[in-house]
């Protein structure tokens, strides 16, 4: 088995009137790729904080972004599917630009390879378990509140 790598990611959740902004890859069945939010891969020299905003504009097409505050951080292990373990940074932001409800965008990957197809849209917050790969891990934590343990 191969050794795993760790790597530094990013998650952005994008909240607009308790929805969740979200794509699918066009090119790849739910089954493969699932429902996600916009995350990457933190550059050398880069923020966290740089990087959600970075990755949002490139996932979505829009700009309008702005940083509400970091939820915190969390370890996702991503095998087999790549041998590495993804430490995360997460993101509230908030997005002032207006959206239709759908939209298409792809991600061009500075001319590395063929561009990523996307297919934006938003989902109630309360559906967003249905998030791929432990996305939705720290969701709970943009409503603040005590946890009530019984």
């Amino acid at each position: 088995m191969p050794e795993k790598v760790a790597k530094e990611k990013v998650l952005v959740y994008v909240v607009r009137d308790e929805r969740l902004l979200v794509f699918r890859h066009t090119d790849h069945s739910y089954e493969e790729v699932g429902i996600q939010v916009p995350a990457g891969s933190i550059r050398p020299g880069e923020t966290p904080a740089a990087a959600a905003l970075r990755e949002a504009r490139e996932e979505t097409g829009l700009s309008d972004f702005k940083i509400v505050r970091k939820l915190g951080e969390t370890e996702y292990d991503i095998s087999p599917y790549r041998f590495e373990i993804q430490h995360r940074h997460v993101f509230h932001v908030e997005l002032t630009e207006p959206t239709p409800e759908r939209w298409m965008s792809h991600e061009d990957h500075d001319g590395e390879r063929k561009p990523t197809r996307f297919e934006c849209f938003w989902i109630p917050l309360e559906a967003a378990h249905v998030l791929q790969s432990g996305q939705g891990a720290l969701l709970g934590r943009l409503y603040d509140r005590p946890v009530n343990r019984k």
